[in-house]
C-alpha cells in the first residue's frame, strides 16, 4: 500500500476509480484536473502493488463555503481558513486496511502545518461515521441547503477543528 503524488496522467485512474466508488457524483476529467494543478500537494493516489485503487483531492478554501461539484474552481482562496476535502475514494479493496485513516492524519498535519484551524467536507453516501471516527461533525448550515441538496439529499457538511 503506498499513497503517492498524483500527477496530470493519473486522472485516467481516478475517473476509474469514481465511477466505481461515486457513480452519481460524476465529475469531468477536466475539473479533476484542474484540482489536481490547482493544489498538487492535496492530490494523492493509493497504489496496492502498483495498481491504483483509491485517490484524495484536497485544497484550502474559505470555511463554511461548498464549491460546487463538478465545476471549475478557478483559483484558491488568498487567505483560506479551512483545509477542504474536495473527495477520498477507495475501492473496495482499500478500506478497511487503514488507508484512508493514514490520509485523513496525514492531511491534517498538512493543514496544521499551513496554519489552517480546520478542515472540512461534504460527506456523501453514508460515510458520515468515517468522518465522525476522524473527528469531523456535522455543522448544519442554511446557507448551504441548496448547495448540498445538488451532491444529494443526505450530503452532510461536515468540519474538523484543529
Amino acid at each position: 500500500m503506498n499513497w503517492r503524488a498524483m500527477s496530470a496522467l493519473d486522472i485516467g485512474a481516478v475517473e476509474a476509480i469514481a465511477a466505481q466508488v461515486h457513480p452519481d457524483f460524476h465529475e469531468r476529467a477536466e475539473v479533476l484536473a484542474e484540482r489536481v494543478a490547482l493544489y498538487p500537494p492535496g492530490a494523492h493516489l493509493l497504489e496496492i502493488g502498483e495498481r491504483p485503487v483509491g485517490y484524495v483531492l484536497s485544497h484550502p478554501w474559505a470555511a463554511d463555503a461548498v464549491p460546487a461539484l463538478d465545476t471549475p474552481l478557478g483559483a484558491l482562496p488568498k487567505a483560506p481558513d479551512t483545509y477542504y476535502l474536495h473527495d477520498l475514494a477507495l475501492l473496495p479493496v482499500a478500506r478497511r486496511i487503514g488507508a484512508g485513516s493514514l490520509m485523513v492524519a496525514a492531511l491534517a498535519r498538512h493543514a496544521a502545518a499551513r496554519e489552517l484551524g480546520q478542515m472540512s467536507l461534504v460527506a456523501v453516501g453514508g460515510s458520515a461515521p468515517f468522518w465522525e471516527k476522524h473527528g469531523f461533525r456535522q455543522r448544519d448550515l442554511p446557507a448551504l441547503a441548496g448547495k448540498l441538496r445538488s451532491y444529494s439529499a443526505e450530503a452532510r457538511y461536515m468540519v474538523r477543528t484543529l
